[in-house]
């Protein structure tokens, strides 16, 4: 039976890795067995901070919402529950979005949430 050497493969393999490593620093660019290292580390980073991008973003909403309505004379935490009994169903990133791009209508927004406020 013939013999099987598996250099082609190996090539294809070692490439496929070394073509992910470009650009990191050293011999972690371009070795082998510390690119194997350094790919697997930032591929298993990469997942976590698809996960902590979302907590990111929500928090950046948040402090600028908060922003927004303690210049109208509010905390976040007010106008939220006020926004919940006036029955407005926009989420954070619209809200955030709006106080940023659009601050008329965010404040049309908080006026309809306090007058929800006074009524209750």
């Amino acid at each position: 039976m013939a013999r099987v050497k598996r250099g082609v493969t190996k090539h294809a393999r070692h490439k496929k890795v070394l073509e992910r490593a470009k650009g990191f620093r050293g011999r972690a660019g371009n070795t082998i067995r510390m690119a194997k290292q350094k790919v697997e580390k930032s591929l298993q980073y990469a997942y976590r901070d698809r996960k902590v991008r979302k907590r990111e973003f929500r928090a950046l909403w948040i402090q600028r919402i908060n922003a927004a309505v303690r210049e109208r004379g509010l905390t976040y935490s007010q106008f939220i529950a006020a926004a919940k009994k006036a029955g407005i169903a926009l989420d954070r990133k619209v809200l955030a979005e709006l106080a940023f791009a659009e601050p008329a209508a965010f404040a049309k927004v908080v006026d309809q949430a306090l007058a929800a406020r006074a009524a209750a």
